[in-house]
């Protein structure tokens, strides 16, 4: 079946009544103890059920969402994404709504190099169960939600941080062709969503860094500056999850042992790859949770998974250039790193802000308002280069 035409499409979307049926009859084969075990993990998360004023949008994310990848299914993409892949824009008609596609076929590549099924991200992301919201210490107006399997993260994104990450979009993929292991989230959809003749929202759709998050016990957005860095956190015993930032970590140390050097080597690619960008008010998100006795050392515990992890490699001699190392052998294997007694899940996120003259003249306003004091709004080059240092700082 041939591939589907570059450019601007709209079509009648399919329905997920089937997808949701089948899910449906699956759900209810579950037994108690695992509905029981979902839920407990689910504390500090709250359901968008019936009645949430985000129900209605989430609801038409999910079914849009589900036709989305019907398509990527039907016409599945072989080889590299060409220049037509990161350009092409498909809107889907649902009822009472349209959903658009940016660079579909791109994201779908990126998908199947990650060696993530379109079934799975399918029925995670469809109306097999509803969106997660938590409770956000951004400053942004945008929304937060991760899939019922807290696998996905999706969030709301302005109009200009879209047409960023689109216009970067083929720079990414060859960054993640060159270093498969970097810290750099991944991306793998782009949407805009329209309600009757109302104004278009965007979103995206991304890995969750913070996965499988059942055991962590912390979690914190690092930014490597001091200016707005402090969250209260939430009161002893309370199950609120909350992500803390640079000032809440204080006095704590990522204790890394001999994987420590190739952090700082990742660091200083990925940051590097971000100010040629021109890129900046990104952040490190960081978590930890406690290693189990059987889960310590480094021949137990890790495997270097050569199909799944060391794609863009050509020859054994590039493996230095390409900074890889050994990985977890857990879900989520990218984001993880062990550290003696701690295993950290860490990625590099929100990397949609350009140092345009919007942040040039916050930058001379931040200047004036916090004298001597560090802010985010820097040039991208001092950005990185503070980021790594902080890490460098606070790693052992």
């Amino acid at each position: 079946m041939a591939a589907p035409s570059p450019g601007p499409r709209e079509v009648l979307a399919p329905s997920p009544e089937a997808g949701r049926k089948a899910t449906t009859s699956s759900s209810g084969r579950r037994g108690l103890l695992w509905r029981l075990r979902d839920k407990q993990l689910r504390l500090g998360l709250f359901e968008i059920s019936p009645g949430h004023e985000l129900h209605r949008l989430t609801c038409m994310m999910q079914a849009g969402l589900w036709a989305a990848t019907q398509v990527s299914m039907d016409h599945p993409h072989r080889g590299l994404p060409t220049e037509e892949d990161f350009s092409e824009v498909l809107t889907q008609v649902h009822e009472g709504f349209e959903l658009g596609t940016l660079a579909g076929p791109a994201f779908a590549c990126l998908r199947h190099s990650l060696g993530l099924a379109e079934e799975d991200y399918q029925a995670a992301l469809g109306p097999g169960g509803p969106y997660l919201q938590f409770l956000s210490t951004s400053k942004s107006k945008a929304s937060f939600f991760l899939s019922h399997d807290q696998r996905f993260f999706l969030k709301t994104q302005r109009r200009r941080e879209v047409q960023a990450l689109l216009s970067h979009l083929p720079r990414y993929v060859q960054h993640l062709q060159r270093h498969p292991h970097s810290l750099l989230a991944r991306l793998l959809g782009v949407h805009s969503l329209r309600v009757a003749r109302g104004k278009k929202k965007y979103f995206i759709v991304m890995q969750s860094v913070f996965y499988p998050a059942g055991r962590i016990s912390e979690r914190y957005d690092i930014k490597g500056c001091e200016v707005s860095r402090w969250v209260e956190p939430a009161p002893e015993g309370s199950h609120l999850v909350l992500v803390l930032k640079d000032l809440n970590f204080q006095g704590k140390t990522i204790n890394l042992g001999p994987q420590r050097s190739w952090l700082l080597q990742q660091m200083e690619l990925d940051t590097a790859f971000l100010q040629e960008l021109n890129v900046l008010d990104y952040s490190l998100l960081l978590a930890f949770q406690h290693l189990q006795e059987d889960e310590r050392g480094l021949g137990s515990s890790l495997v270097f998974c050569t199909a799944r992890s060391l794609q863009g490699v050509q020859r054994p001699c590039e493996s230095g250039a390409q900074n890889l190392r050994l990985l977890p052998n857990c879900p989520n294997a990218l984001h993880i790193l062990d550290g003696p007694e701690q295993r950290y899940f860490l990625g590099l996120v929100d990397l949609a802000t350009v140092y345009g003259l919007r942040k040039r003249l916050e930058y001379l306003w931040k200047t004036l308002r916090y004298p001597n004091r560090t802010f985010s709004t820097v040039s991208p080059a001092v950005y990185a280069r503070r980021l790594c240092q902080w890490v460098e700082a606070h790693t052992e």
